[in-house]
């Protein structure tokens, strides 16, 4: 049996190996046409009512300075200490993409001169945030929110409870049914120290019986043993100290009148006094609003009063909240409101070059009169065009031969009786409005 050369052997590799095709970075994901009328309603709906309580866009960049996050969100965080996406730049800078949006928004104000404008200053933003985690059910490493932010003015309950009824608003405009609101208050800097020691001391009498990623939090971040989800450390969590039972007296009135006010508002919470905020800026009132389709929080938001001292400025009183927009869509298509791609309700079919130039005239017409029409020029044969219309589910088929480029006129076809009629080009536009009433 004749040998094989080398040459020959790598031939036959390289005619083993597949191509392997471009991939998305590990956990983030395309959104495609198909879902971009879903998630457009969403937008809308967000913008529409953030509106209507007087909120103004910004739009802050995706990249920022890195400490804006370090100082601001807290340098024991999470998110500084496993989740950010840091840049160098050639010049050795270190930024990093946003992994959220209040800090951003915190510095324009202060950057922008907003804080000389009327107060509060209302806005609101949506745009994509990055958190570099182990991608699972709902947590992605790229994904999108809407927030509102209420900066300036006094610490005024009201927009606590707003801060709550807005994105609940939008919630229930996009019809998720059964939300209910998980709201707490985590005090001051005044009250919270004596709550912290009690807590430490508790969960160091537990500390074996706990996560080792909560071993550490008993040391750097107490507030967050709270709210680890580890199932091993949930019965340890039901005996843990309450924060409502530390708060002191500006804390305890100030939650009483945002309960009061959500009261008015008729908004569906319940009091859960485990419920904390991964970062460090939130004080006094907190919340996550949830579906009962999702094991995960839809909205976060609360007070953060602190924030704007943490950036090296005076304090101001401030409150927000943001929806997780992946989150809102994926709830949308489970419980079947996921909504198609948008597809034209007309579909024109043209049948050589002369027709072909005649159709692009009446695209044109149809879409002055906000008509949407599709159309597929690279196809000739009429049974290829008609697929394409059936595919594209359209509800009328406009075609176009020689016959009526000399006659000036158009075959309407109904796609689903197959019905056709003979239409005058000049009584087309009225004739298609009325079949598509």
């Amino acid at each position: 049996m004749p040998k094989t050369s080398k040459k020959e052997n790598k031939k036959e590799k390289k005619a083993k190996k597949v191509k392997q095709l471009p991939q998305s970075p590990k956990g983030m994901h395309d959104i495609l046409p198909e879902d971009q009328p879903l998630w457009e309603r969403i937008r809308n709906k967000a913008r529409s009512i953030a509106g209507l309580y007087s909120f103004s866009r910004i739009d802050t960049h995706i990249v920022e300075k890195a400490e804006i996050f370090e100082r601001g969100v807290g340098q024991e965080s999470e998110i500084v200490q496993k989740q950010m996406f840091y840049i160098k730049t050639k010049d050795d800078d270190k930024l990093a993409l946003q992994p959220e949006g209040t800090a951003s928004v915190m510095r324009s104000y202060f950057e922008n001169g907003l804080s000389r404008m009327g107060q509060p200053v209302k806005l609101y933003y949506e745009a994509p945030m990055f958190r570099y985690e182990q991608p699972q059910q709902a947590r992605f490493r790229q994904f999108y929110q809407f927030g509102i932010e209420i900066l300036g003015g006094e610490s005024e309950p009201a927009y606590d409870a707003q801060a709550m009824l807005i994105p609940y608003k939008i919630l229930e405009s996009l019809k998720i049914k059964n939300i209910t609101i998980k709201v707490n208050s985590i005090g001051c800097h005044n009250c919270r120290g004596n709550f912290l020691k009690k807590l430490q001391q508790y969960y160091k009498r537990h500390q074996k019986e706990v996560c080792k990623d909560c071993e550490k939090r008993i040391v750097t971040n107490p507030m967050r043993l709270l709210d680890c989800k580890n199932e091993k450390c949930q019965q340890v969590k039901i005996g843990a100290p309450v924060i409502l039972d530390f708060l002191c007296s500006q804390c305890k009135a100030h939650f009483k009148k945002v309960m009061e006010f959500a009261d008015e508002l008729k908004l569906p919470y319940v009091i859960d006094h485990t419920l904390v905020r991964g970062l460090d800026y939130y004080n006094r009132t907190v919340f996550e609003i949830f579906s009962e389709k999702a094991p995960f929080a839809l909205v976060a938001g609360g007070r953060y009063d602190y924030l704007s001292e943490m950036l090296g400025q005076g304090r101001i009183a401030a409150v927000g909240s943001s929806i997780g927009l992946n989150r809102v869509a994926g709830v949308l298509k489970e419980e079947g409101k996921g909504v198609l791609r948008s597809q034209p309700k007309v579909f024109l079919i043209h049948l050589g070059d002369e027709a072909k130039k005649k159709g692009l005239g009446l695209i044109q017409k149809l879409v002055e009169e906000g008509i949407s029409i599709g159309e597929s020029f690279g196809r000739e044969s009429l049974k290829s065009q008609l697929r394409m219309a059936d595919k594209e589910k359209a509800l009328l088929a406009l075609i176009i031969g020689q016959k009526e480029v000399f006659e000036e006129s158009v075959i309407v076809r109904d796609m689903s009786s197959g019905v056709q009629e003979t239409i005058p080009l000049t009584k087309i536009v009225e004739d298609i409005k009325k079949r598509l009433k």
